[in-house]
């Protein structure tokens, strides 16, 4: 693919790999950006041959959220309008990914700023380079945390953490990340790579509708009471068991063999 392609897609076994593609501005959001990303997630939702996806960035970073350059108030001209842009670019991508019936997993291999950071905690399994820092940055241009920051990390976290990393704009480490439980693991910088690729393969090969079932029950918990609860893993349950994944599980489960997994 051209150098100038704003996300990279490659795909292997089952596993889209998008890799937002620009280095030199450490990988910030421009609007050929925002569309390439929903386009590679596009894909991922409609194409029944894609079981997880994987999100990474290319380069030193991550992401470092909105790109700035173009918004630089010394040019003169009204104010932007940001929700237009939430709206129109972060706002449908949040809900892809998080509507999106198949594994997704971020390596974060490096800062993830802002915007950045937030599109990595939405995904489903976030590995972490050690040297790898999120930060709520928007505080130091007098914005508040959007691409749903201000929901996941409260969630997570509880309002005390929540507010002060959004206040302050202080770095978290990927092992302090870990540690508070808003990733999964933080990996050596040289195994991240190799770890999270093993990590899609294998849920590539997994049962993807009873996992993507289980992700949409994991995001329902958090504002459902139990009796309603209980009710979704019940219709969930319903479809599990009717999949031809179920019946192969167990006939591998009692044939002593490792399962074929089909994604249906």
């Amino acid at each position: 693919m051209s150098e100038k392609t704003a996300v990279l897609e490659t795909f292997d076994s089952g596993v889209l790999t998008l890799v937002l593609n620009r280095p030199d501005k450490l990988n910030a959001f421009n609007e050929e950006m925002h569309m390439a990303l929903r386009t590679g997630l596009e894909r991922a939702r409609d194409d029944t041959d894609v079981r997880a996806v994987l999100l990474t960035g290319e380069g030193r970073g991550f992401c470092a959220g909105q790109d700035l350059g173009d918004r630089d108030p010394r040019k003169g001209g009204p104010a932007p309008d940001l929700g237009h842009t939430l709206e129109t670019f972060y706002n449908p991508t949040l809900r892809l990914l998080r509507d999106l019936p198949k594994p997704v997993i971020c390596a974060v291999n490096g800062v993830a700023a802002g915007a950045g950071a937030n599109i990595a905690l939405a995904c489903d399994i976030v590995l972490a380079a050690q040297s790898a820092k999120f930060i709520q940055a928007f505080s130091k241009i007098g914005l508040i945390p959007d691409a749903g920051g201000s929901w996941s990390l409260t969630r997570i976290l509880g309002e005390p953490r929540a507010k002060a990393l959004m206040m302050t704009a202080e770095p978290l480490t990927a092992q302090t990340a870990m540690d508070w439980g808003l990733i999964w693991r933080a990996i050596p910088d040289e195994d991240l790579m190799t770890e999270a690729q093993s990590l899609a393969l294998r849920l590539a090969a997994g049962p993807t509708v009873g996992l993507g079932l289980t992700k949409m029950l994991v995001q329902a918990a958090a504002t459902s009471d139990l009796d309603t609860q209980l009710d979704a893993e019940r219709d969930a349950q319903r479809t599990a068991g009717q999949t031809a994944d179920y019946a192969e599980g167990v006939t591998a489960f009692l044939e002593k063999r490792a399962p074929n997994f089909r994604g249906d």
